[in-house]
């Protein structure tokens, strides 16, 4: 990681999202220039992060919204990432060819380029996310992406829910954890029904941070989305954006009723301390694990 401070200042940007593309790239391209011009070196958005949440309905036409990777949208965020010298982690809903999409996050290095992208490998099918009718699953594995200022090992919302991915991630060296995400509460629920997905939300992904010994970061969208369909009372997204650190402790956790643009400085070297007082990967018993493989052991 080539850092002159163990320091990486990280910029997070919880949004609203409306149904006008240029807008929300221009909100987001403004919220990017303050967190740069303060000090960002590393900015992460949300899951899909141009338009509205189109998955709370199968509809054939949502399919336009779709762009190819060196399309407008990257052209756009190269172009962003390039002026303002930061590595940008965009979400992205990919026209990889007719009749076939992925969920996919690419990562921009400082000079515009592509550092690299990662295809959404755990696709849910759920009421309000519809994501199977949209997305194929990735194909590029868990691969962590090299920048300046580290190894990403960038995952995308429902991934969020599998160690699997998160320890892989890990074991091929991934410096930090990073999931872009759009999950929220459907407006039916109780409040105890509402507090614990996101809880276990939150939860879950501190005990990513503990188990691997690295920093998580999770930026989720924020606002009411109504449901094209009026099914249901449509997605409040609970925002909470958070940042943990290896040990599963708050950096920050952003509000879950407005939108948020915020700094969180990781100290990146605290990490290797961490590991050596909590050995996980030593005392890994990788003799014993085979079966983890399997879909289900019945005994």
């Amino acid at each position: 990681m080539s850092l002159k401070t163990s320091i990486l200042p990280v910029g997070i940007i919880q949004q609203s999202k409306t149904d006008n593309i240029e807008n929300n790239r221009d909100r987001l391209a403004a919220a990017a220039r303050k967190l740069a011009a303060d000090g960002a070196r590393l900015i992460v958005n949300q899951e899909l992060h141009d338009s509205l949440y189109f998955c709370q309905t199968e509809d054939t036409c949502a399919f336009d919204l779709a762009t190819e990777i060196d399309g407008k949208a990257t052209e756009f965020y190269s172009n962003l990432a390039k002026e303002l010298k930061v590595v940008l982690v965009t979400s992205l809903f990919e026209r990889r060819a007719p009749g076939l999409y992925h969920n996919t996050s690419v990562v921009f290095e400082t000079d515009g380029t592509v550092a690299g992208k990662y295809r959404k490998m755990h696709i849910p099918d759920d009421p309000a996310y519809y994501e199977k009718f949209y997305f194929t699953p990735g194909d590029l594995g868990f691969k962590p992406i090299s920048t300046s200022v580290g190894k990403l090992g960038v995952l995308v919302c429902w991934d969020q829910w599998y160690p699997e991915a998160a320890r892989l991630m890990a074991l091929k060296g991934a410096e930090i954890l990073i999931y872009p995400t759009a999950i929220g509460w459907e407006s039916t629920d109780t409040l105890e029904e509402k507090e614990r997905p996101r809880e276990a939300w939150i939860t879950v992904k501190r005990g990513h941070a503990v188990a691997n010994g690295i920093p998580v970061v999770t930026v989720n969208r924020v606002g009411h989305e109504s449901d094209p369909s009026g099914a249901t009372g449509g997605i409040l997204f609970w925002g909470t954006s958070f940042v943990a650190g290896p040990q599963g402790e708050f950096l920050y956790k952003a509000p879950d009723d407005r939108e948020a643009v915020e700094i969180v400085n990781i100290d990146m070297k605290r990490s290797e301390n961490v590991r050596r007082w909590w050995p996980f990967l030593r005392d890994r018993r990788i003799d014993a694990y085979s079966e983890i493989t399997k879909r289900f052991i019945s005994r």
